[in-house]
């Protein structure tokens, strides 16, 4: 069967490893599962909702960090929480990697399509939502795919690959899904995953030093298409022209 070319070249990822800056694919693989994880205690889900509420001030389609040490100390199954994800991610061929990963814990009111591959080039992003189901899905417009959101729902996945949280049942990122009043604030574990790691790299499918001797890069760590800074639609996670 014929498939149609690509109206664009896909983008490249340069990130900085060591010394020097370094080229690499960018993956449309997305790992994703399901693990059985306590629901967090109420006190501890009513201090986020008053840290999300009173700190953050989450508008429609922001991503924020709560304090995770804090949240650790009235969250006896954190441990139950961590290992559930570092199991699952072995199941992938990630032994070990999240152990090993810097981890932080996030939430969001929904999210606007976007690409991390800017500050996180470095990295894979492992998430664990803690939430129950709010009729949320995770969405990666070039994978093809539309994760339901609920309490245990796992995704391994490429930084620069574009992805939104989006309500369920749309076609793209409405702030007006999100309006304040209702229940749609999300929280969520978060790992960095090094893209350098073997089985990362693996996993994901990740080629290094892609760009070409002759290909323009940039001075530093960036997400380039066409030979510009890639940029995303917010509402529809398509790549735009920038410039």
């Amino acid at each position: 069967m014929n498939h149609p070319a690509p109206s664009h070249p896909p983008p490249t990822a340069f990130f900085r490893s060591g010394e020097r800056l370094r080229s690499r694919s960018v993956s449309d693989v997305v790992l994703t599962g399901t693990v059985d994880v306590p629901m967090p205690p109420t006190r501890l889900l009513a201090d986020w909702e008053r840290e999300i509420s009173s700190q953050l001030a989450l508008e429609p389609g922001d991503v924020e960090p709560l304090p995770l040490a804090r949240a650790r100390a009235r969250w006896p199954d954190y441990r139950l929480c961590v290992q559930a994800a570092s199991d699952w991610a072995q199941a992938q061929g990630l032994p070990g990697v999240l152990a090993s990963s810097d981890v932080a814990l996030m939430a969001c009111r929904g999210a606007k399509y976007h690409h991390d591959g800017m500050q996180y080039g470095f990295a894979a992003f492992c998430n664990l939502f803690m939430s129950e189901d709010k009729g949320l899905d995770l969405h990666f417009p070039a994978a093809g795919r539309r994760i339901p959101l609920r309490r245990g729902t796992t995704a391994i996945f490429d930084t620069g690959q574009p992805h939104a949280v989006i309500r369920r049942g749309s076609s793209g990122f409405d702030a007006a899904d999100f309006a304040h009043g209702s229940d749609c604030n999300l929280v969520f574990l978060t790992w960095e995953l090094p893209i350098e790691d073997a089985s990362v790299a693996k996993a994901l499918r990740i080629e290094f030093d892609v760009a070409a001797a002759n290909a323009a890069r940039p001075d530093e760590e960036s997400l380039m298409l066409g030979g510009k800074p890639a940029v995303v639609n917010p509402a529809s996670g398509q790549w735009m022209r920038n410039g």
